[in-house]
């Protein structure tokens, strides 16, 4: 069962952004940023952000690859972009 996720106020990530960043990298626990009472931002490591761009980058091309062998004339670039968004949420 996964544990849900730190959710803090950006002053209050201010105030100890070592520790957040730390638990990111060290612990692989992403704290959730707010502004306001809304999620704006997280704080993850590097390595759960290069993951998700190379699943981005993967499933981009996947998307490609799938209209390519589709006989119809050209997709736009935009509704890919729009349904591969679509997709990862």
């Amino acid at each position: 069962m996964t544990q849900p996720l730190p959710i803090e106020s950006i002053r209050d990530v201010r105030a100890h952004l070592a520790e957040v960043v730390e638990r990111a990298d060290r612990d692989d626990v992403p704290t959730v940023i707010t502004r306001r009472g809304k999620q704006v931002a997280a704080v993850v490591s590097i390595e759960v952000l290069r993951k998700y761009q190379e699943w981005e980058e993967r499933e981009i091309n996947r998307i490609i690859d799938e209209r390519m062998a589709n006989p119809a004339p050209g997709i736009p670039i935009e509704e890919i972009m729009r349904e591969t968004l679509a997709r990862s949420e």
